[in-house]
């Protein structure tokens, strides 16, 4: 199973942006290009107050200076966890390429009208899917959960309006690493890491 990454694709402090969401863009969109699969997709760590950790895939939903923006339902597990320990790490994992990208930051909630704005832009099977699930929570079988979506698709025939407990969430990162695969597994790590000061630094960081 083991895979050799070649020696080419040297990268260096001198092929990065001056700051790290212009570097993500660029990755990001050679992702995009490259066909990857849903090359938005991204594991999302989170853990309890007790420091028990959880992960899973979310899909990115958008990204600036201010972070990283992700929704769902703020019952689930994730939500729960980050309501109680707001912060997480994420990890575009984009295998083809060679390359993954590390988050690691505060979390905080995106204003309600960027919320609502964003679900009214989802198809309206979305719309209804986050009104019929308990997101995380046990239930009796599938024949429950599609209940509830027809229970939900008879109660809003003409709009689906935003659960008040579903929402986004946006990463600030302190950190954002950009990995990049070379030979002998002495790959290419560079890092943005926000000082106490404010300042963004970059760093190379030890394979």
């Amino acid at each position: 199973m083991r895979r050799d990454y070649g020696s080419g694709d040297a990268f260096s402090p001198a092929d990065l942006a001056p700051d790290w969401w212009t570097q993500f863009d660029r990755w990001f969109a050679d992702a995009v290009d490259a066909g990857l699969p849903e090359p938005n997709a991204m594991i999302v760590a989170t853990a309890d107050p007790a420091g028990r950790p959880s992960g899973r895939t979310v899909l990115l939903k958008g990204y600036d200076e201010r972070g990283l923006v992700f929704y769902t339902n703020y019952a689930s597990r994730k939500g729960t966890e980050l309501a109680a320990n707001p912060y997480a790490s994420l990890v575009f994992p984009w295998y083809p390429m060679r390359r993954q990208v590390v988050v690691a930051g505060e979390v905080t909630r995106v204003p309600r009208a960027e919320t609502e704005a964003y679900f009214a832009s989802r198809p309206r099977e979305s719309q209804l899917g986050a009104w019929a699930s308990p997101q995380s929570r046990v239930v009796p079988d599938r024949a429950a959960l599609d209940r509830a979506y027809e229970d939900a698709s008879e109660r809003f025939p003409d709009g689906v309006p935003t659960p008040d407990h579903w929402g986004g969430f946006r990463v600030v990162p302190h950190t954002i690493e950009f990995w990049q695969g070379r030979t002998g597994r002495l790959h290419d790590r560079l890092r943005y890491r926000r000082t106490d000061q404010g300042v963004w630094i970059i760093e190379r960081l030890a394979p």
